[in-house]
């Protein structure tokens, strides 16, 4: 295959160009990097010609790629009682999101959080209300199996604070039974534990909207009660016991004590001032499409809040809010040709456009590729050239992140903004002075998002306080923000794609993850399931850094990949790996896990392994006649275990990747400073 390369030292291979399409030659005698047997050579570079040319067709004309993001149920059911409590809901609607909602039930009648999973109490609850609510029947099948299940389960009483928030609107719960969180919580300075920016982005914004909700405490009369779902109707929520003063968990029970009793006795003036500041806090942060932090709980919790406040349905800020809730709504006809509604938790333009970016450039596209310059300059266009909330711990900072979604100036993000990098240094771009200095303003402020560990998170610098996880109004999921190892491996390796491997900052983040690694070989991986994620994010990134593929942190991750490689040659891991280490690296086989292994495999010099060869084998062999890959499970992770995620491009972008690693080689040597 006659190679170029891409101006930084990637070897690309030549296409041939059609239009919007290419079709990658085959020829690999001139090819120096391929590897493995030419049975395996053959079939990827099938796999890989196929998977182009759908990835390339399912490219927006305006240059990004998006895949659905497929979370739970709890979405959709949240949706209803929203449209409910508003008086905004209309029949259509209804019924297109009950269809969703009965086609996701088990067959013992609950709702899991993610394919394959255990039905879980909450979504359970959540789904059969939603279902109430659309007109099914409390004692028809489907319906009588989800309530004896959650009666088993403790009932109502047994799920989590927002659940019964959500109930609690209607009447279904009492308000005096929640968990309190005062607005005053605005007021608290940020370096007192428990201000708002102690909380991680995604938990602020639900939280601020929250304040406002619980001081009013709504409720607007429910159509019907669900006496069905109470282990006891006549004690729905029985007393629960006080863990010991002298505990974490018996403080914070005592605390929310008091803070009820101070609802009792609030300085009004206060509680009144506090609800402003709340409200200006909220409407500061809504973005230019109606939505708040581009996900869609704070935009619907926000928008109750305001509605309490005094804001009306037609007011500009709850119409533009109201607006974009009715886009993350994922509409296609079931198999009998009805209308089907799913709601998407969150939308992922930039993720998906600058991992296509890499794959697509990684399995041989030219790095002038039409379709590859057309998605930088929408990258580029979508820099955040402003502060957002990330500069009330660094002030001084320039901005120059990305964040994950179409909008949401005030929370970019490192992990997204380090592989924007990446992707731009693959594509070789008409006005190469534009997307340098994008990159100088991106790294500039990533370097700057640092932890004091050495380390980098999400979205904040040192969100590690351990106060928020103990209050008992946050008991679902991460409401911190602390670093990771999948994001810190992005951000070292793309310092060491800028030739910055040796720059102290780089080693820090290098001594860290070379620290996090687990005694089995692994690392954790934060926002992909789970281990095999993460290893599949650092090993690319220490070898890209310099480290030898002899290193001994490299050979035991192997070592560790290839003892849970599965028997028919793909990875998989099961998101109960998160809190059942009986499930660590076991799982049925997908396209996004094993392209994760590979990566590592490759980069740590085993092209030629067994067990590289199986896994390109497995690639090639589930690859479906189109070029994508079918994967019904969640791969990608919210919070652990709590909040699970398909995103749907994950099937394609990986594999893709993974296959024009294992043909043309790493696409990065690590350069000098």
């Amino acid at each position: 295959m006659t190679a170029t390369t891409d101006g930084a030292g990637a070897v690309l291979p030549r296409v041939a160009e059609a239009g919007h399409s290419a079709t990658v030659v085959t020829d690999v005698k001139e090819d120096t990097a391929a590897g493995g047997p030419p049975a395996a050579r053959t079939a990827a570079e099938r796999a890989t010609a196929r998977a182009v040319e759908h990835l390339l067709s399912r490219q927006d004309g305006s240059g990004w790629w998006k895949g659905d993001l497929e979370t739970n149920v709890t979405m959709d059911a949240e949706d209803l009682l929203l449209r409910q409590f508003l008086g905004v809901g209309d029949e259509r609607t209804t019924r297109a999101a009950a269809r969703w909602i009965r086609s996701q039930q088990r067959p013992d009648g609950t709702w899991a959080t993610f394919h394959g999973g255990p039905g879980e109490l909450s979504a359970t609850v959540e789904a059969y209300v939603a279902l109430r609510l659309a007109g099914d029947a409390p004692d028809a099948a489907h319906m009588a199996a989800a309530s004896a299940w959650v009666r088993d389960r403790g009932g109502i009483a047994a799920t989590r604070v927002f659940t019964r928030i959500w109930l609690a609107l209607f009447g279904w719960w009492k308000w005096e039974d929640l968990p309190e969180m005062p607005p005053e919580i605005m007021y608290l300075p940020k370096w007192l534990p428990l201000n708002i920016y102690d909380f991680a982005c995604w938990a602020r914004q639900t939280i601020v909207p929250l304040t406002v909700v619980g001081a009013h405490r709504p409720v607007r009369p429910a159509p019907f009660a669900l006496d069905e779902l109470h282990a006891d109707p006549d004690r729905p929520n029985p007393p629960r016991p006080l863990a010991p003063a002298t505990t974490w968990d018996g403080f914070f029970q005592r605390l929310d004590k008091a803070l009820h009793t101070y609802r009792r006795f609030q300085v009004r003036p206060l509680r009144r001032a506090a609800l402003n500041s709340a409200a200006r806090w909220i409407v500061e942060r809504q973005e230019n499409d109606g939505c708040w932090g581009g996900i869609q709980p704070p935009a619907v919790y926000s928008v109750i809040a305001l509605h309490l406040l005094g804001y009306d349905l037609d007011h500009p800020v709850l119409r533009a809010g109201l607006e974009s809730l009715d886009r993350f709504a994922v509409w296609h006809e079931d198999e009998d040709g009805e209308p089907v509604r799913m709601i998407e938790a969150c939308q992922s333009p930039v993720w998906d456009t600058c991992l296509a970016t890499i794959a697509l450039a990684d399995a041989g596209l030219p790095a002038d590729h039409p379709a590859l310059v057309k998605a930088v300059d929408w990258m580029l266009d979508e820099q955040i050239v402003r502060p957002g909330d990330w500069s009330v711990r660094r002030p001084r900072l320039g901005p120059g992140g990305w964040a994950f979604e179409f909008h949401n100036d005030n929370y970019p993000d490192i992990d997204d903004t380090a592989e924007v990098v990446l992707a731009l240094r693959r594509v070789r771009h008409p006005d190469p002075q534009r997307v340098e200095a994008a990159v100088r303003r991106a790294m500039n402020w990533t370097v700057g998002m640092q932890s004091r560990n050495g380390a980098w998170g999400a979205f904040d610098v040192d969100n590690t306080s351990p106060f928020p996880n103990r209050l008992p109004f946050c008991d679902f999921g991460e409401v911190i923000d602390p670093p990771s190892a999948d994001v810190t491996a992005h951000v070292v390796e793309a310092l060491a794609v800028l030739g910055k491997q040796h720059d102290p900052r780089a080693r820090r983040g290098i001594d860290w993850l070379l620290a996090e690694q687990e005694e089995s070989g692994a690392w954790f991986g934060r926002w992909g399931v789970n281990y095999v994620y993460g290893t599949g994010a650092v090993v690319p990134a220490l070898v890209a850094a310099g480290l030898p593929v002899s290193h001994p942190a490299v050979r035991r991750a192997v070592s560790w990949l290839e003892s849970v490689q599965n028997a028919d040659g793909g990875w998989g891991e099961d998101l109960r790996s998160y809190h059942d280490p009986e499930w660590i690296g076991r799982g049925d086989s997908t396209a996004s896990q094993t392209a994760w292994a590979l990566m590592a495999l490759l980069s740590a010099g085993e092209r030629e392994s067994p067990a590289v060869e199986r896994g390109v084998a497995w690639l090639a062999d589930t690859q479906c006649e189109d070029g994508s890959w079918d994967e019904p499970y969640f791969t990608g992770t919210g919070f652990p275990w709590d909040f699970s995620i398909n995103y749907h491009l994950y099937r394609q972008v990986f594999p893709l990747t993974a296959l024009g690693r294992y043909l043309h080689g790493e696409p990065f040597a690590p350069r000098e400073a």
